[in-house]
């Protein structure tokens, strides 16, 4: 019995935390179905009664939901699509090809993970006035279109195809693209596909840049267009903005539910390779 307290009270731990991890999500659902006196009258309550659509009719009556996320889905698809472009291609010169300097460069790149994206808001900010790129989506694209951690993660996980492959493919006469398009991208296809769902959700979640970049308002991203739905209510409608709150977060999380399979494979690949 005493050997089965500790997994006892480890088991009981882990219950706690995901349940405290998972309410503020389970707050947010629950009160984008209540009126505002049920908000507050019973917040701790997760089963409205009755349940309310009337806050999700408003949002799609008077929020114009659908253009918000059509601008959202434009930048994000396309940060996404150039991030997993750029790393593909870096990750697989810094695995295939050998030339002076090689490690002291991949070195460079992992020194950016420190630099503080603050430090960068402004030389960027500059360069796309110079551009005239200010208050378009572009100019939100442009400065994502590269990610040390994407080429980090492309990397390693060419890393891990056996060199005897690449030396077969090369007696064979293939060349480097034939060899990244028919050898290495089927086999780091789990990565890859990880890395492009992070990529997405977190332009799909981001708020400050868009927030210089952008100006006129038919051009906010969904997060901005949220802020300044909830600051037009004066921040007393929170039935309506969890709805908000709601229609923000569905898109990631259904494109994560969808895609679940290869980014388990991809955390699997990674501990066998570890």
């Amino acid at each position: 019995m005493k050997t089965d307290r500790p997994e006892l009270f480890f088991h009981l731990l882990t219950i706690a935390l995901i349940l405290v991890s998972l309410w503020p999500v389970v707050f947010m659902l629950s009160a984008s179905f209540k009126d505002l006196s049920q908000v507050f009258a019973s917040p701790l309550n997760p089963f409205p009664y009755p349940p309310t659509l009337d806050n999700y009719l408003d949002v799609l009556g008077r929020f114009n939901v659908f253009r918000f996320v059509g601008n959202t889905f434009f930048i994000a698809f396309f940060v996404t699509l150039f991030k997993l472009a750029t790393s593909i291609l870096a990750g697989f010169a810094f695995v295939y090809y050998r030339f002076k300097g090689r490690e002291w460069l991949f070195n460079s790149m992992l020194l950016t993970f420190f630099i503080p994206t603050t430090v960068l808001i402004m030389p960027n900010y500059l360069f796309l006035s110079k551009l005239g790129l200010l208050n378009t989506p572009y100019g939100v694209i442009l400065p994502e279109i590269v990610d040390g951690m994407g080429i980090f993660l492309m990397r390693q996980a060419m890393r891990g195809i056996p060199k005897p492959l690449f030396e077969t493919a090369a007696l064979e006469g293939a060349g480097a693209m034939t060899v990244l398009r028919r050898l290495c991208l089927p086999l780091v296809r789990s990565p890859l596909i990880a890395a492009g769902i992070m990529f997405f959700i977190n332009s799909w979640n981001e708020y400050f840049w868009p927030l210089l970049v952008l100006k006129d308002k038919s051009q906010y991203t969904l997060s901005l267009a949220m802020q300044m739905f909830i600051s037009a209510e004066g921040g007393s409608e929170w039935g309506i903005a969890m709805a908000v709150a709601v229609v923000t977060s569905l898109p990631p999380l259904l494109l994560y539910l969808f895609f679940q399979r290869f980014i388990l494979d991809s955390f699997m690949q990674a501990g066998l390779k570890g």
